[in-house]
């Protein structure tokens, strides 16, 4: 079995194709042959030594990857989630030594995996789960209610364009920032007011909401630069584990997807937003796995507006789902 990854820590070079031992699903998970995997900023921390620490305790290689999507082709005993052989799907991944999406099969916890949307094919399908999850998290965290008001930072990428519709489906006011060439992109999402991102973010949110906004995702990972966009008593949530200093009564939290890893119920909601039209997936570009370096260095590049994804060259994963299952 054909896997991405890194025996040396390193840049996108350090990406290459290794054999693994074939897996099986045991009870109560999942076998997913994997026809796609979508590339995030979190995989280049387990290729270029970033989590070295965190992963000494694992013997190498690391397969990095956090998205996959695909055809399960077995199911352990006691797997309660309707999930059948043959189904279309997509699963969230936890990645822990050679364990990591970038690879032709994978068995994950049943509760990890759902079935992919209708009308999607594997590339965006991937695109979904931890990303998506991630933004509902976010949101979950921050407790607003249908009517209130958030700011989201960074809204022109993977998770920031999550934020912003699935916050619209929640019901929620949403102020995002965006490049003069992104402003028609996060309009699009559904964005009530889009700003110019940047340093003056905060500034720029209390010229439309004098007290400030009730939660705010910052995606842009600006910190400190944008806590003034936030009212009294409001919330804020990072996805790189900022916590800032206690002010102004606000609730500060950290977004760390893992912790929904296996919060089917939330995934399988983003399937069905996904099919109802609130939430759109965004491929860039695709990649085969040999070019997989090519994927990471387009990431790091910077600009990209949807995700890379790494696709199996032997497996069809153009091909757009119909008919789950059939």
């Amino acid at each position: 079995m054909k896997a991405v990854a890194v025996t040396t820590y390193g840049g996108p070079e350090a990406l290459e194709l290794v054999d693994l031992p074939e897996v099986h699903a045991g009870p109560g998970e999942v076998r997913l042959s994997v026809y796609a995997a979508t590339v995030n900023p979190t995989d280049t921390y387990v290729r270029n030594g970033d989590r070295a620490k965190a992963q000494q305790a694992d013997p190498g290689p690391y397969v990095p990857g956090m998205d996959a999507a695909g055809i399960v082709d077995e199911v352990g005993d006691g797997v309660t989630t309707g999930i059948a052989v043959g189904d279309r799907a997509m699963a969230i991944v936890v990645p822990k030594g050679t364990h990591g999406a970038y690879r032709e099969s994978l068995v994950l916890p049943a509760e990890s995996v759902t079935r992919a949307p209708q009308g999607t094919s594997h590339a965006e399908a991937s695109t979904l789960p931890m990303n998506g999850l991630t933004a509902r998290l976010s949101l979950d965290l921050l407790g607003l209610q249908p009517g209130q008001t958030i700011a989201v930072t960074g809204a022109a990428g993977c998770y920031g364009g999550y934020m912003v519709q699935l916050a619209k489906a929640d019901g929620l006011t949403v102020i995002a920032d965006a490049t003069d060439a992104d402003t028609e992109l996060v309009a699009s999402l559904g964005a009530d007011i889009v700003v110019p991102r940047g340093a003056d973010f905060a500034a720029e949110v209390r010229r439309h909401y004098a007290n400030g906004v009730d939660g705010l995702a910052d995606g842009s990972v600006q910190n400190d630069e944008v806590i003034g966009a936030i009212a009294d008593g409001g919330a804020f949530t990072s996805i790189r584990g900022y916590e800032g200093k206690p002010q102004r009564d606000i609730t500060f939290t950290a977004t760390w997807v893992t912790s929904y890893a296996k919060e089917h119920a939330k995934l399988d909601q983003l399937r069905e937003q996904v099919e109802a039209g609130e939430v759109t997936l965004r491929v860039a570009q695709i990649y085969p796995a040999a070019q997989a370096s090519e994927a990471h260095a387009r990431l790091e590049a910077g600009g990209t507006r949807g995700r890379c994804v790494i696709v199996f060259e032997e497996k069809d994963h153009t091909k757009k789902e119909h008919d789950n299952g059939s």
